[in-house]
């Protein structure tokens, strides 16, 4: 009886301590992750000569608060937030219709090619869009729609990842949803309305999350697309808080604080689908 609560013990140990080193190593990345974060919320609140201090310390010597007032008054701030509102809420609003179309397509129809142009679409994702820009600001400037809305989201109307998750969920379906809408005379179109989209919520709002994360906080693609400040969204905007000679850390720092929290407020909305989602998607 003692030999066996003393194995018992022993493994018990053996146990403990690879959870307390994944632990440790949990909490050290973690702060890792964090600390640019804290770095950009104290460095938005220091005066000049602290940024300039040298060393510099985390925390200011003083708190001031005045560049979360100016920035809406010296910069049209507002006009750049409501700009990022509009284009990564559009690009995601028109993107998740047209991915989920097309990848409801790839998984469900059978037609000729579908592999072939599936595969076509996934190659696209190899690409790094530094190759296709300048093509790409050409074609916006000969549509006559270069610093516009339509310019800013039109080229953005669907995504290669969007479409390849949305496939790879409705493989996941039974075929069994498809037939019995087919048995009560329901089309191609009304059993993806009425039978599939119920069913998409989890990996709808992952995706939808991941493309407003990502049109959010883009920078090149919006500077490229636009020339004034009348569509100009947020990102690109921060990028001119740079004057000729100098920087203005504290007001970058306050933009791009404040540029974060729709981020933050959508992943904190969604985090409970997003294990889901993907895992619904089979990602790993």
């Amino acid at each position: 009886m003692m030999e066996d609560t003393k194995r018992n013990n022993g493994r018990s140990h053996r146990e403990l301590v690879p959870k307390i080193l994944i632990n440790l190593l949990l909490v050290v990345l973690a702060v890792v992750t964090l600390f640019p974060f804290v770095w950009m919320i104290f460095t938005s609140m220091k005066t000049k000569s602290d940024i300039l201090a040298n060393p510099g310390n985390l925390l200011p010597q003083q708190f001031v608060f005045d560049t979360y007032l100016n920035i809406w008054s010296e910069v049209p701030f507002l006009k750049y937030f409501i700009n990022s509102l509009i284009f990564a809420g559009s690009v995601t609003g028109i993107s998740l219709i047209f991915d989920s179309l097309a990848g409801y397509a790839f998984a469900r129809l059978h037609f000729k090619g579908r592999n072939v142009l599936f595969l076509l679409v996934l190659c696209t994702m190899m690409v790094p869009f530094q190759v296709i820009m300048t093509p790409l600001f050409l074609m916006i400037s000969k549509l006559g729609i270069y610093n516009t809305i339509w310019g800013l989201v039109l080229p953005r109307a669907a995504d290669a990842f969007g479409i390849f998750m949305m496939r790879q969920f409705f493989v996941t379906l039974p075929g069994d949803l498809e037939e019995a809408g087919r048995i009560d005379g329901a089309n191609e179109l009304k059993i993806f309305y009425r039978i599939m989209l119920p069913l998409c919520k989890p990996i709808f709002i992952t995706l939808g999350v991941f493309t407003f994360m990502g049109n959010w906080n883009d920078l090149l693609y919006p500077m490229l697309m636009t020339s004034s400040d009348k569509w100009r969204p947020i990102q690109a905007a921060i990028m001119l808080f740079s004057g000729e000679y100098a920087v203005e850390v504290n007001f970058v720092m306050t933009g791009l604080l404040l540029a974060a929290i729709p981020t933050i407020i959508a992943y904190l909305f969604a985090q409970k689908y997003f294990v889901e989602g993907i895992a619904m998607t089979g990602l790993k």
